[in-house]
C-alpha cells in the first residue's frame, strides 16, 4: 500500500545539526526555496511533494515512480554544487514513510519529544506546499491523517505531560546565568520560535527588548508587550550601536547572520566575556568564527540536544502508548485510502450510465418513444432515471463495502 510514498530525512539522531542546516541552506538559499521545489516538481521526478525543516531535522516526501537510488538523490538540487549531506539521508518507503512522519506528527521523534510546536510546523509546511501546487489528493490524504493522529496521541496519552521545548530549554539555560530585568536584549528574527522566546522573556518580568527582523512590521508586534519594546528593519542592524546583554537569534537565513564583524559592531566597545548568545537558528545564526573568536556564553541547538535527552524517562511509556494510537491511524489510513483508489476508479460510471441512457432515449428507443403520449413519455424518462441512479449507487455501495470488510 502506497509503495509510491517516499521520503528522505535527515534528523538529529543520525546527523550534526550543522549537516542538517547544509541540506537546509542548499534548498532555502537567495530565498528561493519555492521556485526549487517548483522545478523539482516539473522535472518528472516526483509528481507530489512536501517539504520540511524545523530546528533538528530536514525532510522531503514525495511520490514517484522512479527508484530513489543515488542518481534520484544527484537530480534533488540541479544545477546546484553536491551537498554531501543529501547521500546521508535516511530512505524510506510506503507505510514505513507514512509512520516516520506520524512519529514526527506526534513529537516522538523530535528532539525534545511531546513538544507540540512540531504540529504546527508540520501543518504550515503543509499549507504552504499545498498553496505553492505541490501537493495533490495522495499527499492530501496522508497529511491530512498525520494532523489526525498526531492530535489523537497528544489527547489521549500524556507524553506532553511535562514536554520541554527548545525554546523553554533555552531560556532554562538563559535563567541560570540570571540576568537582570532590565537586561538589554536584541532578538534577531521574529518567527515562529522568537515569539514563543518573547512570552518566556514575558513571564519572566524582562522589560528591554529590541528586535530586528526582515519586515519591520512584525518586528514591532513582537516588541510591543514590552515597557522597552522597539523593533526594526533587518537592513538597519548595522546602524544599531548601543549595545546588549543578551542576544537571540534565530531567522531563515541560509548562511549566519552574525559574523565577526556584525558581532564586534553589536558590541559597542563592551566587553564580551560579559554576554550571553542564544543560537536558534538552524543552520546556525552565529557563524563558527565568532563563536571561536568571542569569549561570550553560547547557547546553541547542539548543547540543548544533550540537556533534552535528560527528559526522557517520564515519557517512554507514553511513547509506547503512543504508538498504539499511530498503528491504530496508520490501519484507518489504509482503508481511507483504498476508499479513495475505488472512488477514482468508479469515478467515470455517472457519466457512462448517463450516456447509456442518452443513446437507448435518443437513438435506438428513439421512435418507440415517439408512438407514446406525453404522460407515457414522461413515466418512461423517469422510471429510466430512477433505474440511472440506482445503478449508480448498487456498485459504489457494493465495493465501498467490500473495502471495509
Amino acid at each position: 500500500m502506497l509503495q509510491h510514498v517516499h521520503i528522505l530525512t535527515l534528523t538529529h539522531r543520525h546527523a550534526k545539526l550543522k549537516e542538517i542546516g547544509n541540506i537546509v541552506a542548499a534548498f532555502e538559499a537567495d530565498g528561493q526555496l519555492r521556485e526549487r521545489l517548483t522545478a523539482l516538481r516539473q522535472s518528472g521526478k516526483v509528481d507530489e511533494l512536501f517539504y520540511l525543516s524545523t530546528c533538528n531535522r530536514v525532510s522531503l516526501l514525495f511520490t514517484t515512480e522512479f527508484e530513489v537510488d543515488q542518481d534520484f538523490r544527484d537530480e534533488l538540487l540541479p544545477g546546484q554544487p553536491a551537498v554531501p549531506a543529501i547521500y546521508a539521508m535516511e530512505y524510506f518507503r510506503g507505510m514505513k514513510a507514512v509512520y516516520h512522519l506520524f512519529e514526527v506528527g506526534a513529537s516522538i521523534d523530535s528532539l525534545v519529544v511531546g513538544e507540540r510546536q512540531i504540529l504546527g510546523q508540520f501543518r504550515e509546511a503543509y499549507e504552504r506546499c499545498r498553496d505553492w501546487s505541490l501537493i495533490g489528493d495522495d499527499l492530501r490524504i496522508v497529511c491530512d491523517r498525520i494532523v489526525l493522529a498526531s492530535k489523537d496521541v497528544y489527547s489521549n496519552t500524556r507524553i506532553g505531560e511535562k514536554s520541554v521545548s527548545v525554546v523553554s530549554l533555552s531560556m532554562q539555560q538563559l535563567r541560570l546565568r540570571q540576568p537582570s530585568p532590565d537586561a538589554r536584549i536584541l532578538m534577531i528574527g521574529a518567527g515562529q520560535t522568537n515569539l514563543l522566546v518573547t512570552k518566556f522573556l514575558k513571564k519572566a518580568g524582562h522589560q528591554n527588548l529590541t528586535v530586528f527582523n526582515r519586515t519591520q512590521k512584525r518586528a514591532q508586534s513582537l516588541a510591543k508587550g514590552f515597557t522597552n519594546g522597539r523593533g526594526f528593519a533587518l537592513d538597519e542592524l548595522e546602524n544599531y550601536a548601543e549595545g546588549f546583554d543578551v542576544l537571540i537569534v534565530c531567522t531563515a537565513a541560509a548562511e549566519p547572520i552574525v559574523t565577526n564583524g556584525l558581532y564586534h559592531w553589536l558590541l559597542a566597545g563592551e566587553d564580551s566575556r560579559d554576554k550571553v548568545v542564544i543560537d536558534l537558528g538552524v543552520p546556525a545564526d552565529v557563524a563558527e568564527s565568532t563563536v571561536a573568536g568571542h569569549d561570550f556564553e553560547y547557547i546553541g541547538i547542539e548543547q540543548l540536544r544533550a540537556l533534552a535527552e535528560e527528559n526522557m524517562g517520564f515519557r517512554r511509556e507514553e511513547i509506547k502508548r503512543a504508538h498504539g494510537v499511530l498503528h491504530k491511524h496508520l490501519g484507518e489510513l489504509e482503508t481511507t485510502y483504498r476508499q479513495r483508489l475505488l472512488e477514482r476508479a468508479m469515478s467515470h460510471l455517472p457519466e457512462e450510465i448517463k450516456a447509456i441512457k442518452h443513446t437507448a432515449v435518443n437513438q435506438i428507443f428513439a421512435k418507440e418513444l415517439g408512438k407514446l403520449d406525453p404522460e407515457a413519455q414522461d413515466l418512461m424518462l423517469r422510471m429510466m432515471t430512477y433505474m440511472e441512479k440506482r445503478c449508480i449507487g448498487i456498485p459504489m455501495k457494493a465495493a465501498r463495502e467490500a473495502v471495509l470488510g
